[in-house]
């Protein structure tokens, strides 16, 4: 079993991000935020896809000012102030009642791109509103905003240059008095984002917004992400999670949660396995995969259930999950937990499917079954 990296816990409105609680999945909104009603229609698109963290851009004082309206509009689900540039902003979004600020310290100084006394009197500004009115704070690394002596210092924005610009700006928090600090350290290069989340955790203990930046549209950007971010996940680290997609921002919880399900870190729902198919398979495998899929939406218990198509290597597969059905001609196996329980006719197949899956998702939520939050082992039968 993976186990999770240990971080510190920080509140975040109604949520706490680090420690041992579930890795939240959060988006961002592509509206200017003062334009209240685009916003909220978009934010709206977005809770129905599950997001659980919103996001929006604060690119002016119109828009830190709007945000008590989105705040409101949100209710309890947590609102974050994205601030670039201006530390005037952050603290009027502290007063309109934002529940975290993410900030870049490098781009908040007297000079473009330097983190220079000017910036770190600015960030301290923030820091002490912020502590006051018990808001966390995000220190928002990316790769193309690293300050100019590190990337003169290593050349480019290396995953050195991007955990050490993350460390610096802490250090300074800390230096302040602040410790409810959230850090992200994103890249578009896949080897440098993945180095430097891995060597950052190694460092401390602060929790991690997990995300590739600017991945592209759905389809490759969708991959991108997956890779990066499952990488990440797999090696134990991440608390939130954002997919960066060009496009309907629904697609981004879809992709998060898929990618959270696929790597065992956070499991809702049943995950279903099913195979490529091939010359040997002899059941409509694709039939039965869709309907299940449908039938079983509403159940919201993490279980592993295989469908597979032949008799090959189906029934040791499909023996590895919670629920499974090997095919046969004309008929399957099912199995549950191991154990062969009967044979079906494949017009049978989906309704006794059925059946075992929710038998058995009521059987685990009399036991208090929950999301799953480590990388499961996979069963032996």
């Amino acid at each position: 079993m993976v186990s999770r990296h240990k971080t510190r816990e920080v509140r975040c409105g109604k949520l706490v991000i680090g420690g041992s609680n579930p890795i939240w999945v959060q988006s961002l909104t592509t509206t200017k935020t003062s334009d209240l009603e685009p916003t909220k229609a978009e934010i709206r698109r977005m809770l129905d896809a599950d997001c659980e963290i919103v996001r929006v851009a604060v690119f002016d004082l119109a828009d830190a000012q709007a945000l008590g309206a989105v705040k409101a509009f949100l209710g309890d689900v947590p609102l974050v102030a994205d601030i670039h540039f201006n530390h005037k902003f952050a603290l009027e979004a502290l007063e309109q009642g934002v529940d975290k600020v993410r900030l870049n310290p490098g781009n908040v100084g007297g000079l473009a791109g330097r983190f220079d006394d000017v910036g770190r009197e600015r960030v301290k500004i923030v820091a002490e509103a912020a502590r006051k009115k018990g808001v966390c704070m995000r220190v928002g690394v990316n790769s193309g905003s690293v300050e100019k002596d590190l990337l003169e210092k290593h050349g480019w924005a290396t995953a050195d240059a991007i955990v050490e610009s993350a460390l610096r700006h802490c250090e300074w928090l800390e230096a302040c008095g602040f410790r409810d600090t959230v850090v992200s350290l994103k890249s578009t290069n896949m080897e440098y984002v993945i180095d430097a989340y891995l060597r950052f955790a190694k460092k401390t203990d602060y929790p991690l917004h997990v995300g590739v930046t600017e991945a592209g549209l759905p389809g490759y950007g969708t991959i991108k992400s997956a890779i990066g971010i499952g990488k990440i996940l797999l090696e134990g680290v991440g608390d939130t999670v954002r997919v960066s997609l060009t496009g309907d921002k629904a697609l981004e919880m879809v992709a998060g949660f898929d990618i959270l399900k696929a790597t065992g870190r956070r499991v809702r729902e049943p995950e279903i396995v099913a195979c490529p198919a091939c010359g040997r398979i002899a059941i409509d495998l694709e039939k039965i995969v869709k309907e299940v899929e449908a039938r079983i939406r509403d159940v919201r218990v993490p279980m592993k259930i295989s469908i597979l198509g032949c008799a090959v290597n189906g029934p040791g597969e499909a023996a590895e999950a919670d629920i499974g059905v090997a095919g046969e001609r004309g008929q399957g196996m099912i199995f549950k937990k191991g154990q062969l329980l009967r044979r079906v006719k494949e017009g049978e197949m989906v309704d006794e499917l059925e059946k075992e899956i929710r038998k058995l998702a009521g059987e685990m939520a009399s036991q208090g079954a929950a999301e799953s939050g480590e990388v499961r082992v996979v069963r032996k039968p």
